[in-house]
């Protein structure tokens, strides 16, 4: 773990280590606190959306059949180029009815797809990269440096961790190739390995040392904390409680998942346990630890997958279907499964809200809240999951980046608009001095402040 003076831990027994937040009472007459770094982080949906439920004026479009390899689309939505207010929300938008005025919808963006590799692999190990068609020779991917490992370049040696890379994969019955399960890149062909597993993250990023009396870590600083709570002033001490209250809530939620795994591996399924998981408890509890490590500045940059492209393996959609379903292969026949397609879109979506709205709760050193100084961003690599086409991806920013950047309005780009604008606007942001990024042409300038 690099050296890092932004950071007040406690330390208990058996080497158990909690990072802190940021507390007023622990300055002790220091200087004010300097402007909370800004965050950048992506909420990556594998296998697209179905169009007719996230895009304005495409309700009563015709369902599309099942196209084997990558279209391109376009469709007039009736919406004219430029900012509009967000304010009517489509059926799979709606989870972020409360929250609209902090995010932007953008439609209209495109990736370029290079042919002669698998759609889906390529959607997902490239939404990040968007190389350019000729600069990559040694892949058949357009494949390079990813956004993220790019900008941790820049502002990664100021945390511990340069970059955090989670997946909501559990399954191990692997039968596709790692582009397919991989959105985060050092490079061509060197992949940033992800944890999908709640307790390594947590024991990665809290530093807790197995200890035979299994105390969790929360435990073995109790003493530490409670000592520590003596110094706070009151709005000290009720932050210092809530961000203790939500540690211990992580650890009993990752104890009853364990014990639910183990429970279900010990009856005779057709899929395999981690199909039968609660798939939004999951998805919460990887992005819970996600927010904690941006929180207590262990990491300013971080990845969540929430699950693969193109594998058939099935998830549990709890509150949704009563057994695990295969999204990819619902996707292959929307004229069938259009209801349950359109749940699972919109189930997506309230895991993203959730985390958006915790990250609007979280109270930084200078009054401002940690979704404000950050660039939090739901994204596709395929603008629908049955026609497999590139263009018109579904993308909305949450966050401010810092104040730099507009929220609470609907950006609808000319056609044929590179994704990459998009990345080199948060790289900017985040404070890189570049002027193109992959196959861009200018930062999104109706998004900047």
């Amino acid at each position: 773990m690099q050296k890092t003076t932004r950071r007040t831990f406690l330390r208990g027994a058996a080497g158990a280590t909690l990072s802190l937040p940021w507390l007023e009472s622990l300055t002790f007459g220091q200087a004010p606190p300097p402007k909370p770094p800004t965050r950048m982080a992506i909420f990556y949906v594998p296998i697209g959306v179905v169009r007719r439920g996230f895009f304005p004026g495409e309700a009563n479009a015709a369902i599309p059949g099942f196209t084997s390899s990558q279209v391109e689309i376009k469709v007039d939505s009736g919406v004219q180029v430029g900012l509009h207010p967000f304010e009517k929300l489509t059926p799979t938008q709606q989870p972020l009815e409360r929250l609209k005025d902090k995010v932007t919808f953008i439609s209209g963006m495109d990736r370029f797809y290079k042919h002669g590799s698998d759609v889906h692999a390529q959607c997902g190990s490239c939404f990040l990269s968007s190389a350019t068609a000729h600069s990559v020779h040694e892949s058949v991917y357009p494949l390079a440096r990813t956004l993220d490992h790019i900008v941790a370049d820049h502002v990664g040696d100021a945390t511990p961790f340069r970059t955090l890379e989670l997946s909501c994969n559990s399954h191990k019955d692997n039968k596709e190739s790692i582009y397919f399960d991989n959105i985060s890149w050092y490079g061509t062909g060197h992949v940033a390995p992800s944890l999908r597993d709640p307790r390594k993250v947590y024991r990665r990023l809290f530093g807790t040392q197995e200890v035979e009396t299994l105390r969790n870590v929360t435990d073995l600083v109790l003493a530490d904390a409670r000592s520590l709570q003596k110094q706070l002033g009151r709005a000290d001490r009720e932050k210092f409680a809530e961000y203790f209250d939500g540690i211990r809530t992580i650890e009993e939620q990752m104890s009853k998942l364990e014990k639910l795994k183990i429970d279900l591996s010990q009856v005779s399924l057709e899929e395999p346990p981690e199909a039968h998981l609660p798939r939004g408890e999951y998805i919460r509890l990887m992005g819970d630890l996600m927010i904690s490590a941006l929180q207590t500045g262990l990491t300013n940059v971080a990845t969540l997958m929430i699950g693969p492209e193109r594998w058939d393996t099935p998830y549990m959609y709890e509150s949704l279907f009563d057994k695990p379903m295969s999204h990819h292969q619902m996707s292959h026949n929307q004229k069938k499964f259009l209801q349950q397609l359109l749940q699972v879109d919109r189930f997506h979506m309230e895991q993203f809200a959730y985390l958006v709205e915790k990250m609007a709760g979280i109270e930084e050193a200078d009054g401002t809240s940690l979704l404000d100084n950050s660039i939090f961003t739901y994204g596709s690599g395929l603008g629908d999951g049955a026609t497999h086409q590139y263009s018109d991806l579904p993308i909305i920013v949450a966050g401010s980046g810092g104040g730099r950047l507009k929220t609470g309005q609907h950006l609808h780009c000319p056609d044929g608009t590179p994704l990459a604008n998009l990345w080199l606007t948060h790289a900017q942001v985040m404070g890189l001095p570049i002027d193109r990024f992959a196959d861009s042409i200018a930062p999104v300038s109706q998004l900047l402040v």
